[in-house]
């Protein structure tokens, strides 16, 4: 599930006057707790001078669609069309997309190509740049099988240069005998 979280804080412009900032976030999580817990935790990473969550909400979108090319987020009404077969009738389910890409026209061609697979109609009725900065997907720690081991040379690091996630199976009581 996709949590809007609000962020407030403050920083200094160009002219060094400081300005404030209330900026959405989006983050993958189970709970409101746990949404709260992971903007904490990389909110603080990018926010040394302090930062206030403002707001959490449930995000109402259906699919991401990230995009290498990208700077920005666009939120995308798509309309799917089904038949109801007992009625003979044509029923439109609408459904929102965020979509990274770099302007409107960008936005409207990922979201085609993302959906050249899809076996029933749709049509995308409005697409708008969205305010969302930045989402933060969850990773469960399966990620890192796609890594690379290791070099010899690179394990005589000390442990404190170690990105999150590396300490896996380096010590672990269950499997020791």
């Amino acid at each position: 599930m996709w949590f809007i979280v609000k962020v407030k804080y403050s920083k200094l412009d160009d002219n060094e006057k400081i300005k404030t900032f209330n900026q959405p976030y989006l983050f993958d999580a189970l709970t409101h707790t746990e949404a709260e817990a992971r903007a904490n935790e990389e909110m603080g990473k990018y926010l040394s001078e302090g930062f206030m969550i403002t707001d959490i909400s449930i995000a109402n979108f259906s699919e991401i669609f990230p995009s290498e090319h990208g700077d920005r987020w666009f939120k995308a009404k798509v309309s799917l069309v089904t038949l109801d077969e007992d009625k003979g009738l044509e029923r439109r389910t609408n459904t929102y997309v965020l979509v990274q890409a770099l302007d409107v026209k960008d936005a409207y061609e990922w979201i085609e190509e993302q959906f050249a697979d899809t076996v029933s109609d749709y049509s995308i009725p409005s697409i708008a740049e969205s305010p969302i900065i930045d989402i933060f997907p969850f990773f469960d720690g399966d990620e890192l099988d796609e890594v690379p081991s290791e070099t010899p040379e690179e394990s005589n690091t000390e442990d404190a240069s170690k990105e999150p996630g590396e300490f896996l199976d380096k010590h672990d009581p269950l499997t020791e005998s």
